[in-house]
């Protein structure tokens, strides 16, 4: 969204990230800590645009994934925004990745400092004016040196780049005539210009821009995420707490466990629904698995991943759909914390809190591969 005329007063400071500092001489210890420092920024009437900057300050080239840090692009929901106390609403895209690759990561050299702008009023509903609160949290996962040694924190885990809360002021005026046609745009390019492909609905699912060979598999993909959505649910309604629900979420708490159950009777709820409510679109040609808008339930952009992807198991067609559907805002609200199985089970010892908002979590807790009680 394009908002003009705004005035955003923000507190602004060098901040330590998670970890201790590392020396030029001490690159040994880089798996035990995290030599990153970052700063952020903002003038008065900056638009919504805040400055980044990020130091590395070892002795060793740092190679992190870009998805991880503050990007122009702003397609990871990295900021906790609050508005007067309140939760803002992310409404940028919520992607499942593929593996990382080489492509994937962005290098800081030794003692190099990278500047970034970004503009969350691009992906977060800022419009109403007041005060506001902002935080960025991102875990470094797969982030590395040079040398292949992988950032930690002091215990070993992953690596976290947090900032503590920043305080804000916004201002906003009405958009003009043309702020409100490059929104228009954006809104119809972000729902992949989907009056222009072909609409069908076939057993209660609507397909957008799908060949009848790709409806039949993601039909079928439909199906066994249903299936996968309703033992989820049923184990959780049970009152289970064998392996499978500590290895995804971690130690139990009632409080935990039940926000894990309501979970999973919302994303039942909403795959159960045969009214073409569940709209799929083929439309996607990135190297995703698929991505959604959380405000908009409950269309899911599958892309190249998931046509190569088993129909179930790990990161299946089936999972991938569960996985989109809890990050919806009316179904379970979840954020893309880590990826991957390994990413997910660090995630449940360090932070059960931030396992049960991960979406990847929620997907290896449905797919149970390979099965545990």
């Amino acid at each position: 969204m394009t908002h003009r005329n705004r005035s955003l007063v923000l507190a602004a400071g060098l901040v330590a990230l998670t970890g201790f500092a590392v020396t030029a001489n001490s690159a040994r210890v880089l798996p035990f800590g995290n030599p990153l420092r970052i700063s952020i920024n903002a003038d008065a009437n900056s638009g919504g645009t805040v400055q980044f900057k990020v130091t590395n300050t070892s002795n060793q080239a740092i190679k992190v994934p870009s998805w991880q840090l503050p990007s122009g692009a702003m397609d990871s929901d990295l900021f906790d925004v609050y508005h007067n106390g309140e939760k803002v609403d992310y409404v940028g895209k919520m992607i499942k990745r593929g593996p990382i690759s080489d492509a994937d990561f962005i290098t800081l050299r030794p003692g190099e400092t990278k500047l970034v702008n970004a503009d969350l009023s691009a992906v977060y509903d800022m419009t109403t004016d007041g005060e506001y609160s902002i935080r960025f949290k991102s875990y470094l996962q797969g982030a590395k040196t040079e040398k292949g040694q992988m950032l930690t924190t002091t215990n070993g885990r992953m690596a976290l780049l947090e900032t503590p809360d920043l305080r804000a002021r916004i201002s906003s005026a009405a958009p003009t005539v043309s702020d409100m046609q490059i929104e228009m745009n954006q809104i119809q390019q972000k729902a992949g210009n989907a009056s222009t492909k072909a609409t069908t609905v076939v057993n209660g699912v609507t397909y957008v821009g799908c060949t009848s060979a790709r409806t039949t598999t993601a039909g079928s993909a439909v199906v066994e995420a249903r299936k996968y959505a309703t033992n989820a649910k049923n184990y959780l309604t049970a009152g289970t707490t064998g392996a499978r629900y500590t290895t995804w979420f971690g130690s139990y708490t009632s409080t935990r466990y039940n926000n894990a159950k309501a979970h999973f009777t919302a994303i039942n709820t909403a795959l159960a629904q045969t009214g073409g409510q569940i709209k799929i679109n083929c439309g996607c040609n990135q190297n995703y698995y698929a991505y959604v808008y959380p405000n908009q339930p409950y269309q899911i952009y599958v892309c190249k991943a998931f046509w190569s992807a088993g129909l179930t198991g790990t990161d299946s067609k089936a999972g991938t759909l569960v996985h989109e559907t809890s990050h919806f805002d009316i179904v379970a609200n979840t954020d893309d914390v880590v990826y991957g199985q390994s990413g997910a089970k660090s995630l449940a010892i360090s932070n059960p809190t931030d396992a049960g908002r991960n979406a990847d979590t929620h997907e290896y807790f449905a797919e149970n591969t390979p099965f545990q009680n």
